[in-house]
């Protein structure tokens, strides 16, 4: 028999003891983990800069990407690593670091999913009252509540559950610790309590998806009578991509922390903790932005700017190169009149070159905020009329063979 305090490490679940599908498993969480970074970074970074963005909806769901990126890099990057190293060692420091995070992420994201349905609820059924009740100060506290809630029920069931002696070894049926699992190797008596919070956490998770289920009935009333089908499609748009996150989100919770013992079983417990944990965060981004015409704009329109950047600055960098070295050429040149004939047929492109790149990099990049009807027209200009219209002169003006030759 041992207790918490002896224990030092933890054994999670192994895969699989062959070598070929052990690289596998790293295969394919390495795929679902960056294809989870990918998305929720491109949600990240498309309504931190689109100011068209900048309303609750997507400030609510820039935190649910934020939740996501944390919960999946908590638990899949440690298994990746086991599966490659062919290893299931985990500190009890790790492990606890492990349940503290995913219980604070998970629980901050159940409780904005929740204030994500009022923000619904009001945008579709008080849509004259939105404003008053989702302003910019409201939408700050309700996501730091969020946060808040979160971090309290981690630490309490953190505490709790390693406050608990251990008597049945080490060994978890999982591959990244979590509360329940660690309750089997508790004494019996002693694990009641933490129950008992278990219980009391998940009816209270059930009374949110309650919640939930209503304000999606009220929202479901008031599509149905908005006369035109483009207000229907508008509204469902905005609504089945979080109803279909919420459902995945909260059944497969509810699932693996209240499911009798006597039906649990090691692939049972992995599969529903893989949808919990692994899924939402890589599928979260598709379901949001699959319907979302306004969403998918702006991410077109941020990946249109960042290739036009990234074109931009390495075409200049090329030129800046094959400049500097034509520029150390030159200077090598013994006499000055072998000097000032490189100069004029350098000069010419590379005032060309300045002014194409940095007008057309202006146009595209320059921010909203100082974005203005002349302005716009005196860089589209500058960057479209000139280059063709004074392009054939700049050579002409330094270039005394073509016009001695055109004489």
């Amino acid at each position: 028999m041992c207790n918490s305090s002896s224990i030092t490490q933890f054994l999670l679940l192994a895969f699989t003891d062959t070598r070929d599908l052990q690289l596998l498993h790293f295969w394919l969480f390495l795929g679902i983990y960056l294809a989870a970074l990918l998305g929720n970074g491109l949600i990240i970074t498309t309504i931190a800069c689109d100011q068209h963005l900048h309303t609750p909806m997507y400030f609510f769901l820039l935190n649910l990407s934020l939740l996501d990126l944390g919960c999946i890099s908590i638990t899949v990057p440690k298994s990746m690593a086991h599966s490659l190293w062919d290893t299931r060692v985990i500190s009890f420091a790790g492990c606890a670091a492990q349940v503290f995070f995913l219980g604070f992420l998970l629980g901050a994201e159940h409780s904005l999913l929740t204030i994500m349905s009022y923000d619904r609820y009001v945008a579709i059924c008080k849509p004259l009252h939105y404003g008053a009740l989702l302003g910019s100060r409201a939408c700050v506290h309700m996501a730091a509540a969020a946060w808040a809630t979160g971090f309290l029920n981690a630490l309490l069931h953190t505490a709790n559950t390693f406050s608990l002696p251990l008597c049945k070894g080490n060994a978890l049926d999982q591959f990244f610790c979590e509360i329940p699992q660690i309750l089997k190797l508790s004494c019996s008596d002693a694990s009641l309590r933490e129950l008992g919070l278990l219980v009391g956490t998940v009816c209270l998770t059930f009374g949110c998806f309650v919640f939930t289920v209503l304000s999606y009935v009220q929202i479901l009333r008031a599509v149905l009578r908005i006369p035109s089908e483009q207000g229907w499609h508008k509204a469902f748009s905005t609504c089945l991509p979080h109803l279909a996150v919420v459902s995945l989100f909260v059944s497969t919770v509810m699932i693996a922390y209240l499911k009798s013992p006597s039906i649990s079983s090691p692939s049972l417990d992995l599969v529903v903790s893989f949808l919990y944990s692994v899924v939402p965060p890589a599928v979260n981004p598709l379901i949001y932005s699959m319907r979302n015409q306004e969403l998918k704009d702006a991410l077109w329109k941020l990946v249109s700017k960042c290739f036009i950047l990234k074109l931009s600055c390495s075409d200049a960098y090329l030129t800046e190169v094959w400049l500097s070295v034509i520029f150390k050429a030159v200077l090598r040149i013994p006499s000055e009149q072998g000097r000032h004939k490189a100069f004029s047929t350098c000069l010419p492109h590379l005032a060309v070159v300045s002014l194409f790149a940095s007008t057309g990099i202006f146009a595209h990049l320059k921010p909203p905020s100082i974005s203005f009807p002349s302005l716009d027209l005196v860089v589209s200009v500058l960057y479209s009329v000139p280059k063709h219209s004074i392009q054939p002169l700049m050579p002409l003006a330094r270039a005394e063979t073509l016009i001695t030759r055109g004489t």
